[in-house]
């Protein structure tokens, strides 16, 4: 009797120790298969590389357009002087796009938040001032135009389909682009 049980515990042993291995190189295809099909989003990229390559996909598209005061204008109250960059309201757009696109239903309030800054004059205390809500608005605005956001029931913005697909597709790119680098 003694013989037999260690002779089954042998056998369930070693009939454990295969099924380990087949498993664990199921599981090594199978994750090697899902990296391969799995779409990329926004979220799998560096919110920095994403931001600049969606900036050019503005900067080139014929329906974002740059408004006339854009070079005069100042981000913030607590800002003394315009952006010194070109390409600052293309580069703020594709901020605004990558925010709405992470959190459906935001707001030009919580975007002014978000894009507030330190007022500090001095010696003096500081105190927090928001964004420029006129420019928030004014990319809201054009991305709605471009079919890319939607306004939600209960008030902010959301991507429509066609807008997570675009923004997918350039998230893509980014990442293929800096993984073949």
């Amino acid at each position: 009797k003694r013989r037999s049980t260690v002779n089954f515990h042998l056998a369930v042993h070693q009939k454990h120790a295969q099924f380990n291995i087949n498993n664990t190189v199921h599981n090594t295809l199978f994750s090697i298969m899902a990296d391969e099909t799995r779409g990329i989003c926004v979220r799998d990229v560096p919110a920095k590389a994403f931001i600049s390559a969606y900036a050019e996909h503005l900067k080139n598209s014929d329906k974002f357009e740059l408004p006339i005061w854009a070079d005069l204008v100042k981000t913030s109250v607590a800002k003394e002087l315009a952006p010194y960059g070109d390409d600052w309201y293309y580069i703020r757009a594709a901020s605004i796009a990558r925010k709405v696109y992470l959190r459906p239903g935001l707001g030009v309030g919580q975007l002014r938040k978000w894009y507030g800054c330190n007022n500090g004059k001095g010696t003096r205390t500081e105190h927090f001032r928001k964004a420029n809500a006129g420019i928030i608005r004014s990319v809201l605005i054009q991305l709605q135009e471009m079919k890319v956001t939607e306004m939600c029931e209960g008030g902010g913005r959301r991507m429509t389909r066609v807008g997570q697909q675009d923004l997918d597709r350039i998230a893509g790119s980014v990442f293929y682009d800096a993984e073949e680098e």
